[in-house]
Formats: structure tokens, C-alpha cells, sequence
């Protein structure tokens, strides 16, 4: 009996055998499995696996190489018996920049190679970091135009008049409109009995007055010859082939409004904001920046070759609430434009800590066009704090000329789109404004008029309460016109996203937010209710809230926070907790919603109101805080330069809070600092203090990192989101918060929390705190 064959027998026969070779069925290595419950990896977690910490240890390592050389060779070539000089120890953080900069030694040579650029509005300040005091240039360009500014739009006049349907103007008292005017009325009524409390005469018939008196006084005219303060306008050749391409700075506003060519005005920065309004393209807005500066460093500052450019450093200061897409299309300029060779940035309010010697302070910065208050403590923008309102000083000078017009002020046809109109309104403003309730009277006033080709015109007129309702507008901000300023608001930059889910990623502050609330609260959609309280589904949005909220003020003094009543609360941390039902949309569309809906809303609130908000989000409930923010209000900023604002300010914070009234205390720039320099001068000091080379961004770093070296190099944390996300975490205690917060920042290369000392020379000290 034959028996049955294995089935590898079978296989053996028939040549189907698998036999084994020794030999790997690929030449590529195989990883082996990780073991799950041991495993360890150092990627990104040493100094020398990222660039820009590495560079900074290799020219540590350099200059300690050099340093040895020069001390060995300086002991050979000693003679004998002559005793070497002591070699003074550096600190290895000490003027790295400076000397890669320009070669700079010694305290006499800092700053003459650091380039600072403080940007606004209306104002660019530029100068040398050795210079006590800032040159000021005005932002904005002219360009060679069919029309100017004052023709367009079929010779619109600023402010805009109401007219009739056969195209007459209105009477004064009704050309801007029945809101206005009864505004413009209740506060002459509230400012007379507030007179009439504090003892101050009143006269019954003081408006009647002034109107009489405006209503018959004809102007007088003075030859041009006679005029020994007469404008020295900027000359266009007649020809338009040799009329140049634009003018920048004062010839702007120099260029009379009938030339030829025609000019019109570009401000590249409106309201804190790209003016994407005037400009149809981006490319052209960037250029229109960039220009500005170029000119500015080439006039101002005498260097005229850019050649020469890559021997400086720039300090470049941003705003407190910042859009990423600006700092990053800044850096982009700053490097491939200008051809710097550092580039630094620094926030607006620690700038001028740093240039008022303030180590804790609420800086209120009111600008032109934006007011930015933020509470700084120990050399840190407290981010919470960060608040952005869209009114300045320019919106005084309007409603200022509207008040003027609505009490017949004779110079009727005065258009702010003009620019000697422009510049003459300025004039009257900062003569003419005033806090100070004694100053309010029917009072004899005059100005001149000058006009580029005609003679000069003197108007008497009289003035009376609104020199005072004016300013007043910083605390009934109702008053000013915000209808154009969110016009064409994101039409050509959008807003900064993240690269992985798409999300914004511009930084938000729950200051901003509360302001935001106030203004125009959500409506409670795409929400639900837990324990009685509308909850929104995405706990994580803060910048803009999903239901009404209280009046930030009525948590001021509160220990402890409800989770119903705090600004982008979570939701309660109960595993139990249902899910609300889905709609089919994903979380990044609800962000885009609520984003939407805040670029839509403009952030206006009382300037009292504001820094209440402020440092109630900067104190975190911290009593002790509070008052000591409270008792360190910072003033600065041109829009604050008039007389009587601070003490009116003041007590307005006193009644507003008078549980904090022996605490409230307003401040002014020490040394006699001009208010409107102080930022740049603070960014000055910043960029001459020793031991601020890990802020400073190289060309190399710049060209192989682009954008991403910013995470490593800012003095603040620029993953804004994630910083936010870990403050509302919930079951997170404020000093743990803080304490994370701080890890964070430090694991990214931003240990440097400076906190400035002035000694009695007035120089800047550094101290860094240790390491824990």
C-alpha cells in the first residue's frame, strides 16, 4: 500500500518549494515597532533642531572664539614686563546685533545704526535710535490722478451736508440730519447744568449770541504780500511730462488743489487698518507704504543709498491688537524691499513703558484715528486686555467743524476734502479745544485762511460750549460719524487663517470682545440652554460672543466669575452633559459665521467705560491689581493733547467707580516727553538695551523660515489661538493659567520678560527674572 505523499513533498516535486535565499525582499529599511508603553523621541525638543536658537548659539560660540583670540594675541605682543590691560568680561547677549550691524562700540555709538519706524494713521515717526526726538512725517502719498480728492463723488463736501431736492443746502441747524442736532442738544443742555452745579455762570441767551455774531461778520481780506505767515506751496511744472509720479509727506499736502496735473491724497492707513477703500489693488496699497518710508528715510534720516540700508536695523512697532497679515507683509517689506539687516517688532503700549519707565501701567493711546488701551505689568502686553476703539482725533476735528457750521459759523463752505481746509481745520481744533468748564463763554476768536492762489481771508467769529462737546465725544462717542469707516472692509486683504483647519488666527482679546458685545450683541443662534443660560456651541470662540451680555463694569469687583456671565465661558465640564443637536455645519463655518459678524461691527465705546473694561480683563478679579492699573493710567497720543483732558478723564473714572476713587489716577509722560513721541521713543530704548538679540530677526532667518521665524523671535506669544484656547480652559485656575502661559512662551524662545529701571541718570536697566 502505497502511502499518502505530505502536501510539501508534493510541492518538492512539482518545483513549487519555497525555499529561502537569505535574501531581503526589499533594500529599504524597515522601521521595527514602537513600543507603545516605552517609547521616547527628542525631535524639537533641543536648542540645536531649531534655526533660529541654533544660529544664536554659534554667534555666541564665535564671539567667545574671538574674544580668546584678541585677549591671547594681546598677551603676546605685551612687552616684558608690562602688564597686559583687564580684559572686561561681556555678557554674551551684549550687542551682538550692533556689532554685526555696523561694527558699533561703546555706549556713545548705539542707536547710529537702528532705524525706528512707528506707523499711524495720519503720522509716520521715523528717526536713528540715538535721537532724542522723532521726525515726523505725514502718512500719505499723491499720486498723479484724473481728480482730486475734493472732486470726486460729484464734489461731496466732508462734512456731508443735507440738501434740498433743488440742490440747496439745508439751514444749519438741519444740514446734518434730526440725530445730530438733538444729540448736539442734549449735551448743551446736561454741560449747562452740570455749570450750574459746579457754580459756574451761565448766560440764558449765549447761543443767540453767537449765531447774531457769526450770521453778519464778513471776512477781511489781506493782500498775499502783506502776509508775513504765508504758505510756501509745493510747485508742480506746468508741464505734465515733467511733473513727477507722486509726492510724499508735507509737499502732499502741499500740492494746491487746482494743479496740473491733477494730485489725489492716498492715506495707505485709515482707522488702524489697511485703507482698502481708495485702493483697488493690493499690490498698489503695499507699494503706496513702502514708498512712504523709502522717502522718508532718504529725506529724514539723509541716507539716500539703499546700498547702505543692509548695514542698518530696523525697530518696528505694531499695534497692540494686531492683524498677523500686517506684521507679516511688514517683515516681507522690511527684508526684500529695504534690505535691512535685523528687523525687530514691539507692541505699541510696551513701547512706551519702556519710553515713560513705567513697569506696570494701562496705557490709553489716542491716536488720529484709533484709540488702544492695554494693560502692561512687568514688560508684558496682558493680552486680555488688549482693547481697539475706531474713533480719534480726527473725529473731534469733524464734529468740531459741525458744531462750528451748526451755529453759523461764517466760513460756510470749509470741505475737509480740500487740503488747506484739511490743515486749517487742525489748526482751529488744537487752538480752540479745551476740557476746562471755565473756558466756556461766548469768547472772540479769528483765523486765517490761505489758499493756494488767492488772497488770504481773516474771519472773526465767536465760540462758545463747542470748544468742550467736542472732546466730549471721547465719552459720548454717539456723537461722531462711523458711517464709512467699515466701507470696503476686507475687500482686498483678507483675514489671516490657520494652515491645518483653516480657522482664523488673528489675535483676540476678551476686552475686545466685551466692547464688541456692547456694540452690537449676537443674536442667541445655533445655541442652547443649560441650567437656565443661553450657552454657545463653540466654546472656543471668544472673539465674538453668541449672546447678549451685561455691562462688563457690574463684574468689576467681583472675586469669582460665573460661568454664565464670562465672556466665551466653556461649557460646564460634566461628561453627562448632552450635545446639542448637530445642523449639518462643520466648526470652521461657524467661526467664519462669527468672524463675519465682528468685521461687520465697529468697536466704539465711552473712553471711561473702555479702560474699565480694560483693566477689569487685565486684573483677572485681582483686587490689588486693579488699583494698582487704576492708579497707573497712562495717557499718550496726540488726540489726548488737550488742555484739562487728563482731570476730566480722571473724574470721570471717579464717578464712574467711586469704590476706586482714592485709587484712580491719570499720568502723563515723566521728563517733559511729548505725548505724541513716546511710543517711538520707547522703541528706541528697546532697541539700544543690551540683551534683546533674541528679538532680532537676520536675513538668513528670514529667507530660509519666511513668517514661521516669528514664532520664535516676538516678545509675545504669536500662536494667538492656542494661548487662547488654554486661558478658557476650563477647570483652570488664573495663576496656574498664567503660569502655562509663561511655560509656553519661554519653550518658544521668548524668555525675555524685562522689567525697565531707571536709575538717576535716566538710563535703562534690564533685569531678567530667573528661570523656575
Amino acid at each position: 500500500m502505497v502511502g499518502k505523499k505530505s502536501g510539501k513533498a508534493l510541492l518538492r516535486e512539482e518545483g513549487l518549494e519555497r525555499t529561502d535565499n537569505n535574501m531581503d525582499l526589499t533594500t529599504w529599511p524597515q522601521a521595527s515597532m514602537i513600543n507603545q508603553k516605552n517609547y521616547y523621541t527628542e525631535y524639537l525638543k533641543r536648542d540645536d533642531q531649531i534655526l533660529p536658537l541654533r544660529l544664536q548659539q554659534e554667534e555666541r560660540r564665535n564671539r567667545m572664539t574671538t574674544n580668546a583670540k584678541d585677549r591671547d594675541r594681546a598677551l603676546a605682543q605685551s612687552k616684558p614686563g608690562e602688564v597686559p590691560a583687564p580684559d572686561i568680561e561681556m555678557d554674551m547677549d551684549d550687542d551682538v546685533v550692533m556689532d554685526e550691524a555696523g561694527g558699533l562700540v561703546g555706549q556713545d555709538a548705539f542707536g547710529s545704526k537702528i532705524i525706528v519706524i512707528h506707523p499711524g494713521s495720519q503720522n509716520l515717526r521715523i528717526g536713528l535710535a540715538k535721537d532724542a526726538l522723532p521726525k515726523t512725517v505725514p502718512m500719505v502719498i499723491a499720486r498723479r490722478w484724473g481728480t482730486n480728492e475734493s472732486e470726486e463723488e460729484g464734489g461731496e463736501p466732508k462734512p456731508k451736508r443735507l440738501r434740498f431736492d433743488d440742490g440747496t443746502t439745508m439751514e444749519p441747524e438741519k444740514m446734518f440730519g434730526d440725530d445730530f442736532a438733538s444729540q448736539f442738544a442734549t449735551m448743551t443742555t446736561e454741560l449747562k447744568v452740570h455749570m450750574r452745579a459746579h457754580k459756574r455762570r451761565v448766560l440764558p441767551n449765549s447761543k443767540e449770541l453767537i449765531v447774531n455774531y457769526n450770521k453778519r461778520t464778513p471776512p477781511e481780506t489781506i493782500s498775499e504780500h502783506n502776509d508775513p505767515l504765508r504758505i510756501d506751496w509745493t510747485e508742480v511744472p506746468k508741464d505734465p511730462q515733467k511733473a513727477p509720479e507722486h509726492f510724499t509727506g508735507k509737499d502732499a499736502l502741499r500740492i494746491p488743489d487746482n494743479s496740473t496735473p491733477r494730485y489725489k491724497l492716498f492715506w495707505p492707513l485709515r482707522y488702524g487698518w489697511y485703507n482698502e477703500h481708495d485702493y483697488d489693488q493690493k499690490r498698489a496699497l503695499f507699494d503706496d507704504i513702502a514708498v512712504i518710508i523709502e522717502e522718508a528715510i532718504k529725506t529724514q534720516l539723509s541716507i539716500p543709498r539703499k546700498k547702505d540700508w543692509p548695514q542698518y536695523a530696523c525697530v518696528f512697532v505694531v499695534p497692540d491688537l494686531y492683524e498677523r497679515q500686517y506684521v507679516t507683509q511688514i517683515l516681507d517689506m522690511l527684508f526684500r524691499d529695504f534690505g535691512f539687516g535685523h528687523v525687530c517688532f514691539i507692541q505699541e503700549s510696551l513701547a512706551a513703558t519702556f519710553g515713560a519707565g513705567y513697569t506696570q501701567a494701562c496705557v490709553v493711546d489716542i491716536g488720529a484715528q484709533k484709540t488702544s488701551i492695554c494693560c502692561v505689568e512687568e514688560g508684558m502686553c496682558i493680552e486680555n486686555s488688549r482693547i481697539n476703539l475706531k474713533y480719534g482725533g480726527a473725529d473731534v476735528t469733524e464734529t468740531f467743524v459741525k458744531m462750528m457750521l451748526f451755529d453759523h459759523f461764517p466760513y460756510v463752505e470749509i470741505n475737509l476734502h480740500r487740503r488747506y481746509d484739511f490743515l486749517l481745520a487742525e489748526e482751529i481744533k488744537t487752538k480752540f479745544c479745551t476740557m476746562n468748564e471755565g473756558e466756556v463763554s461766548p469768547q472772540l476768536a479769528d483765523f486765517h485762511l490761505r489758499a493756494a492762489g488767492q488772497d488770504t481771508r481773516k474771519y472773526t467769529f465767536k465760540t462758545y460750549d463747542e470748544i468742550l462737546l467736542a472732546p466730549y465725544g471721547y465719552f459720548q462717542p454717539t456723537i461722531f460719524d462711523h458711517s464709512l469707516k467699515l466701507k470696503d472692509r476686507r475687500k482686498l486683504v483678507g483675514r489671516s487663517r490657520d494652515l491645518y483647519d483653516d480657522s482664523p488666527n488673528d489675535p483676540v482679546s476678551t476686552a475686545q470682545s466685551a466692547i464688541i458685545a456692547m456694540t452690537a450683541p449676537l443674536p442667541p443662534t445655533n445655541s442652547h440652554t443649560i441650567n437656565g443660560q443661553s450657552e454657545a456651541l463653540n466654546g472656543n470662540s471668544v472673539s465674538t460672543p453668541l449672546r447678549q451680555l451685561p455691562n462688563p463694569l457690574q463684574k468689576f469687583n467681583e472675586q469669582e466669575r460665573s460661568s454664565h456671565s464670562v465672556i466665551g465661558s466653556p461649557a460646564p465640564d460634566d461628561d453627562d452633559t448632552p450635545a446639542p443637536p448637530g445642523d449639518g455645519e462643520t466648526s470652521s463655518a461657524k467661526n467664519d459665521a462669527d468672524v463675519a459678524l465682528r468685521d461687520d461691527v465697529l468697536p466704539v465705546a465711552a473712553l471711561d467705560v473702555a479702560i474699565l473694561t480694560s483693566i477689569m480683563h487685565g486684573a483677572r478679579n485681582d483686587d490689588r491689581k486693579s488699583r494698582d492699573f487704576l492708579g497707573g493710567v497712562m495717557v499718550i497720543g496726540g488726540g489726548s493733547q488737550i488742555p484739562n483732558f487728563t482731570n476730566y478723564l480722571e473724574e470721570k473714572l471717579k464717578l464712574t467707580k467711586p469704590a476706586f476713587a482714592k485709587d484712580v489716577m491719570i499720568g502723563t509722560p515723566p521728563r517733559e516727553l511729548d505725548p505724541q513721541g513716546v511710543v517711538w521713543k520707547g522703541a528706541s530704548v528697546f532697541g539700544k538695551l543690551r540683551g534683546t538679540n533674541d528679538s532680532w530677526i537676520s536675513r538668513l532667518e528670514h529667507d530660509r523660515l519666511g513668517a514661521r521665524v516669528l514664532a520664535y523671535k516676538l516678545m509675545w506669544a504669536w500662536f494667538a489661538k492656542r494661548i487662547d484656547q488654554l486661558n478658557h480652559s476650563p477647570g483652570f485656575s488664573t495663576d496656574r493659567r498664567q503660569e502655562r502661559i509663561t511655560i509656553m512662551a519661554r519653550q518658544q524662545g521668548q524668555n525675555r520678560l524685562f522689567s525697565v529701571e531707571y536709575a538717576t541718570s535716566q538710563s535703562p536697566k534690564v533685569r531678567s527674572p530667573p528661570l523656575e
